[in-house]
């Protein structure tokens, strides 16, 4: 593909932003793309996944190129992936040869897999002879999954609508209400978008309203909602029948569920503000089914969140253990007996996910509960993100 100065230019713009401005990258190139309108497809394309690749491979990148600066960065990272560089200034002194031997003399996983050694010592530490294997699925970029809102057709129809615009997709076995893109590409343009007809959701994501085991004419509460999807998919297993509370501690979250659920003809989702411990008290003895997706490291979601790897450190992932766990000890109260309770986190590790569980169950208010079973879904066993998915049953 030919080089362009003003996509190039949006690059490095959007590098600068992520790395020195410590801003996050799908909203760094979401507000890069549109300040460009005018920038074609394959303009926005090369831009979107040029930014994304090297945020992930950022360490390497840094270990092949000669310099630290930007423009070199990014040839070296463009001579690696096999582009021809235009006679620029901006890219002399780069060469292809030097930047292959340096490849050749790297031995080191975490520089090679391009994270931060402690995440390597971490990974190998909890997953064992599986950290390679993992590691190099969350490398590869995440392919788009839309989870079919049924309230409104099925994912065969679906399906067949999105063929007919030229769309490739297909149906992945053992999740019922997912579609795979065969090409990555802006799905938020489409018609059956605006018409909600569906929602762009993580494949493993989908498992976890399922494993709620929810009926229509339930009341539900969705406790760390976030922005909904979770509860969409929730509504939509319903049959748009019952109630489901969905909460969240910020207010800004919540007002895009709103949005969404008028999109997707959801009129069953309530939501509520956590403003504090009074507002869990309120709804003791209250769910037949409560979901606990909780704040985590996102170690299962680097694949879709690359840049997050450069802004985790092993004090956040205490600090949000220590969330998880004080998640676990108050919400669990919203529960009925008889009721049931999924936690679940977007992370890989064991201390994020069956240790938290355990030290729950073997806490004072964990006693009212049991383990009925769980599901540790991994990356590269999976092919999407990885996930942890626990059930736990209420007993008295």
């Amino acid at each position: 593909m030919k080089l362009h100065q003003n996509t190039v230019q949006g690059v490095i713009e959007a590098l600068e932003a992520i790395f020195n401005q410590q801003g996050y990258a799908d909203k760094v190139i979401e507000r890069t793309l549109k300040s460009h309108p005018k920038w074609g497809a394959r303009d926005r394309g090369f831009v979107a996944e040029t930014v994304y690749e090297m945020v992930r491979w950022w360490r390497l990148i840094q270990a092949l190129s000669p310099s630290k600066d930007l423009y070199k960065m990014l040839g070296t990272y463009l001579l690696w992936k096999g582009q021809n560089l235009p006679d620029w200034k901006e890219f002399h002194g780069l060469d292809e040869r030097q930047i292959k031997r340096r490849l050749e003399k790297i031995q080191q996983r975490s520089v090679l897999e391009s994270i931060p050694d402690w995440m390597d010592q971490i990974g190998e530490q909890s997953l064992g002879a599986k950290w390679d294997a993992e590691i190099a699925a969350l490398n590869e970029p995440a392919p788009v999954v839309l989870r079919v809102n049924t309230l409104k057709i099925s994912p065969e129809e679906l399906s067949e609508k999105l063929r007919s615009e030229g769309i490739g997709n297909y149906q992945p076995a053992g999740y019922p209400d997912a579609l795979v893109l065969e090409q990555r590409q802006n799905i938020f343009r489409s018609t059956y978008f605006k018409e909600g007809f569906f929602e762009v959701q993580d494949a493993s994501s989908q498992l976890v309203a399922r494993a709620l085991d929810v009926e229509p004419g339930m009341r539900v509460i969705d406790a760390c909602a976030g922005a909904g999807g979770k509860s969409l998919h929730l509504a939509a297993l319903m049959e748009n029948k019952g109630r489901i509370l969905s909460m969240d501690v910020l207010d800004y979250k919540l007002k895009n569920t709103k949005l969404r659920a008028r999109r997707g003809g959801v009129s069953v989702i309530e939501t509520r503000v956590i403003e504090g411990s009074k507002t869990i008290k309120r709804l003791r003895n209250t769910a037949d089914r409560l979901l606990l997706d909780a704040p985590c490291s996102g170690m299962g979601v680097l694949k879709r969140n690359p840049d997050s790897k450069w802004k985790l450190s092993p004090e956040e992932i205490e600090r949000v253990k220590g969330i998880q766990q004080e998640i676990l000890q108050n919400y669990t109260s919203m529960v009925k007996v008889g009721g049931r309770v999924v936690y679940a986190t977007c992370s890989i590790l064991p201390e994020e996910n069956e240790k938290q569980v355990a030290q729950f169950l073997a806490s004072e208010a964990g006693k009212s509960f049991k383990l009925l079973d769980d599901q540790k879904v991994l990356a590269h066993e999976s092919g999407f993100d990885g996930f942890y998915i626990a059930r736990m049953e209420k007993i008295g």
